[in-house]
């Protein structure tokens, strides 16, 4: 029997909520994608929300936007699943990982059952257990299942970095790494604007008290969720450029180093769970990990951090 034919120009989200919308949104305004399938367990919002951006379509450019079935993405390029449970005020990411992990275990089986071939996306919280769940749960090639990790907290990390110093946050070089949640590590000691070492660059701008401004910067950009989340009830703009961010990469071949949540074997003494390093990313999913230069304390930081998912993971029955 012959493999399904993927379909470069086609993706589709599983999961119609907040983010969900917002990414679709997002992706119809990209010129990526010619055909985006919309998928919920109600189909009645998948449908209105398809109707919705479509009629954007116009200022847009042709695209084909429907609500469908499990059957309608099985030739996808990209399957982006940000079903889920919403995190609450109060509640941290991993307080969510029983209820959504049941969740995924009604969508990936139905996902892999009809020999998809292409990229699995996985968005929703907490975004490292669900994509080590769904690589399980699918029995895809670890390079084709990619969480939306830290690529998120990076571009707050990379925002208020380029606040701070009064700079465009492009030409900020710095990542978030680990867990994409409370034991996230700020990668300090190989931070750089455009090649000039952190430090240098923030005394040229006048500022002097390292420790207190990273310290402040770090609990800015890992409460920034919590802020949001209490103010407006979730977050889903900055998420949606960030899977827009990384189907570009996918679609585009560009081969950029992003920090995705993907399968560890023994990277920094790491085996066995899914979080957030840099990879070099393109049509296939992850290529291979890029070897970024940690101090002692922030690989010490990063065990924990791996050490604190795998304790979550060992209480799923996948």
């Amino acid at each position: 029997m012959s493999k399904p034919i993927v379909n470069p120009r086609k993706a589709a989200v599983v999961g119609c909520g907040f983010v969900g919308s917002a990414t679709a949104f997002a992706l119809m305004q990209s010129h990526l994608f010619s055909e985006l399938v919309l998928v919920d367990v109600n189909f009645d919002k998948a449908d209105g929300e398809a109707k919705d951006i479509a009629h954007g379509i116009p200022f847009a450019g042709a695209m084909k936007i429907y609500a469908g079935t499990y059957d309608d993405i099985a030739d996808a390029a990209i399957i982006i699943v940000t079903a889920g449970a919403n995190q609450k005020p109060e509640e941290t990411r991993l307080d969510l990982v029983h209820k959504n992990v049941a969740i995924f275990k009604t969508i990936i089986p139905e996902i892999a059952k009809r020999d998809f071939q292409g990229i699995l996306l996985i968005v929703s919280n907490p975004v490292d257990i669900l994509t080590y769940a769904a690589l399980k749960l699918s029995g895809l090639p670890e390079q084709r299942v990619i969480g939306s990790g830290t690529v998120l907290d990076t571009a707050r990390l990379k925002y208020q970095l380029g606040q701070h110093l009064s700079v465009d946050s492009r030409s900020v070089h710095a990542f978030i790494i680990g867990e994409h949640g409370d034991s996230e590590i700020a990668v300090w000691s190989s931070s750089n604007v455009s090649g000039i070492p952190l430090n240098d660059f923030c005394e040229m701008r006048g500022h002097y008290n390292h420790g207190a401004a990273m310290e402040e910067i770090a609990e800015k950009v890992k409460s920034s969720a919590y802020e949001i989340i209490a103010k407006k009830h979730a977050t889903y703009y900055g998420i949606a450029m960030s899977v827009k961010r990384i189907c570009e990469v996918i679609v585009r071949n560009e081969k950029s180093i992003l920090p995705v949540s993907t399968m560890l074997h023994g990277q920094y003494g790491i085996e066995g769970i899914a979080l957030s390093m840099p990879a070099i990313v393109g049509l296939d999913g992850v290529e291979t990990h890029v070897p970024i230069v940690l101090d002692e304390k922030e690989k010490a930081q990063l065990l924990h951090s791996a050490e604190t998912l795998k304790q979550v993971a060992a209480t799923l029955d996948l």
